[in-house]
């Protein structure tokens, strides 16, 4: 299975607009990430896990050829504003799936309209078809089971995901116990640590390293970072040495 990082940064990105701060200024490109995206294949199957609003970009520079579904976390911005740039796919492929909880499903009904009403629909829509996730009931993807990971960002559910050894989960600030338990024996963990200061929302780089430890993965990667987590360089070397800062464009193989 491969796993490529479409995008490790946080909801405005990095390089921030206006901003002077020096990771905005850095000319390494590794410091440069957009909006929190994942891309994951194996044999001819081939799953997104959220649609930000670079998600052109990010199909063009990883030069991904089909989408066979687009699993949602939530319904925030970075992660679902560029539902209307999956209209390539629909013209090759036809009707893209989204996996998503039923909240999730009906806030894009609302947000994105035009793409779900089945009245006049406007001949180049996106068209999707949806299903649900559910939490504790697992779904298949071409011939992988995939298990929902309850998390909790802030006062809002977030789905993360697990397929074989491998989950990624975003948008975490706490995870009972019960969904900590389907989170061991895992090759690799990818989890969100937004800056060292600490954050209502989100796991901040303490938090995260935590949270590594207590579910003892062979490896982690740290996504949904900000600028104020400091340079990739230097966040890097503080790193225990099986612990990774994820970068955009970065390809593991499972």
């Amino acid at each position: 299975m491969k796993v490529y990082f479409l995008g490790t940064g946080t909801s405005q990105g990095i390089p921030v607009i206006g901003s002077d701060h020096p990771v905005c200024k850095s000319t390494d490109n590794r410091d440069k990430r957009l909006r929190v995206s994942v891309w994951i294949s194996w044999g001819e199957f081939s799953y997104v896990i959220d649609c930000g609003p670079d998600f052109r970009q990010q199909m063009l520079t990883s030069n991904c050829q089909h989408v066979d579904a687009i699993l949602f976390t939530h319904e925030h911005a970075d992660h679902t504003a560029g539902i209307d740039d999956i209209r390539p796919f629909n013209f090759k492929q036809g009707k893209i799936p989204f996996y998503a909880h039923q909240r999730v499903i009906d806030n894009l009904k609302s947000r994105f309209e035009y793409v779900f009403t089945t009245v006049n629909k406007y001949p180049g829509a996106p068209s999707v078809q949806t299903v649900e996730v559910t939490n504790n009931q697992s779904f298949q993807l071409g011939d992988k089971k995939v298990i929902p990971v309850n998390v909790m960002h802030g006062n809002l559910q977030v789905f993360g995901y697990r397929i074989d050894e491998f989950a990624y989960v975003t948008d975490a600030k706490t995870i009972t116990e019960n969904e900590i338990s389907k989170l061991k024996n895992l090759k690799v963990l990818v989890i969100n640590a937004l800056r060292e200061e600490q954050h209502a929302t989100h796991f901040n780089l303490e938090e995260a390293l935590e949270f590594i430890a207590l579910v003892q993965p062979e490896k982690a990667y740290l996504t949904h970072v900000s600028h104020m987590l400091g340079f990739h360089e230097e966040v890097q070397k503080s790193l225990p040495e099986n612990v990774f800062l994820a970068y955009d464009n970065l390809e593991i193989n499972l």
